[in-house]
């Protein structure tokens, strides 16, 4: 099989340089299960709502027009992949985002689509 592969190669020192700058397989499949996350609109719409402010559950859930349990599902979600962080002020608890990496994830993709829509 991996002769096969060769067999295929058109340039391989292009490829061995290449495949010499690829991640490794355990980095590949982070980014994949990251992205992942990013694949539901509630969980953007929580993003885009704590791009501005930090929020408690019962705003994110106003603004997302969500109910305050799926928003505590999706804001469970999104601190397991370490995209948003909390603190804790009596009572109520408010959920920021993790740093500013997701910011930039966030409107580097906002950008992308929204230059391709025109």
């Amino acid at each position: 099989m991996a002769q096969e592969f060769e067999e295929s190669i058109v340039n391989i020192d292009k490829v061995k340089k290449v495949k010499e700058k690829m991640p490794s397989d355990e980095i590949i499949f982070e980014l994949s299960e990251l992205y992942k996350v990013f694949g539901d609109s509630t969980r953007m719409k929580i993003i885009s709502a704590l791009l501005e402010d930090e929020l408690c559950v019962g705003d994110i859930a106003y603004i997302a027009s969500s109910t305050q349990s799926a928003i505590s599902h999706q804001l469970r979600v999104l601190k397991q992949a370490k995209l948003v962080k909390y603190r804790k002020d009596g009572k109520t608890v408010y959920y920021s985002l993790d740093d500013e990496h997701i910011n930039q994830l966030f409107n580097i993709a906002k950008d992308h689509i929204e230059e391709k829509r025109g």
